[in-house]
């Protein structure tokens, strides 16, 4: 088998990975605040071309459209760019989706003004090679605007808690949280940037009443989590453990209906 055949299944996995339960369902009921956010902390203005990276069903992507950026969302899985369409088109909005590889853009050197990404380019498998990408495709004086689940953080904890249970990582690839990391950032993007402004900030998550819900929502929407489950669907035991971390997580979380998941917010501007 070729590197190019291995290269393919591993985006086949994670294409069919994201496109398993309700996304969009996360998106727009549990982390809602973090699109808007983001656009207003890129400096988004109007008449702008703008690049979502990894935009999944378009959390940064619709509101960046909304103060009336020309927006590009790109993303790996078609399912996801589909629900995003359907909701820019129920709210109005006019929007290119483009099914693209965060590793390997579709687009020319110096297309856009900014390039965003909210909690998207981290699941990337090779961090460098999505960086550089990144960066490729801004015009000098363009901006970056990401937001990352940090290590340390809610998110980065329930990633390091299923781990044990979700199959292999591809070889090579890196933790999605440490794009939460502002050092892992900075290091990304070398000398190729200036005007660094990196915030460790919290989103207050009050959707879930219980630690149950919150697992079994989880369970049900979010790709990564029904993944682990799969892989060891054929053990209950295993399962019945799982069960337990994730609500104990939640539950070490969880106070007066209401969770704080920590995230890095970063900008920069390209050289």
């Amino acid at each position: 088998m070729s590197d190019q055949d291995v290269l393919n299944g591993i985006k086949a996995k994670h294409r069919a990975m994201w496109a398993l339960g309700d996304y969009p369902s996360v998106a727009t009921e549990v982390i809602p605040a973090l699109g808007p956010e983001l656009v207003v902390a890129s400096g988004i203005r109007p008449g702008e071309h703008v690049l979502d990276i990894a935009a999944g069903s378009g959390n940064a992507a619709l509101p960046a459209a909304r103060i009336g950026a020309r927006v590009t969302a790109s993303d790996l899985t078609p399912a996801l760019l589909d629900a995003g369409r359907r909701q820019a088109e129920g709210d109005g909005l006019t929007l290119e989706w483009r099914e693209a590889d965060a590793e390997n853009l579709p687009f020319d050197d110096g297309s856009f003004d900014a390039a965003i990404s909210c909690v998207g380019i981290m699941f990337t498998p090779n961090h460098q090679a999505s960086a550089d990408e990144l960066v490729r495709v801004l015009r000098p004086g363009g901006r970056i605007g990401l937001i990352n689940w940090t290590p340390e953080g809610f998110i980065g904890q329930m990633f390091k808690t299923m781990k044990p249970y979700a199959p292999p990582p591809p070889p090579g690839a890196q933790p999605p949280p440490l794009w939460g990391n502002e050092e892992h950032v900075r290091e990304l993007l070398g000398d190729r940037v200036t005007d660094v402004v990196a915030k460790r900030e919290k989103l207050m998550v009050d959707r879930f009443g219980t630690p149950e819900e919150f697992r079994e929502f989880f369970k049900t929407c979010y790709g990564p989590t029904i993944t682990a489950y799969r892989n060891i669907a054929d053990s209950p035991e295993r399962v019945q453990a799982l069960d337990d971390e994730l609500a104990g997580l939640a539950r070490t979380n969880l106070g007066n209906g209401r969770m704080e998941w920590e995230y890095l917010l970063f900008t920069a501007v390209k050289k």
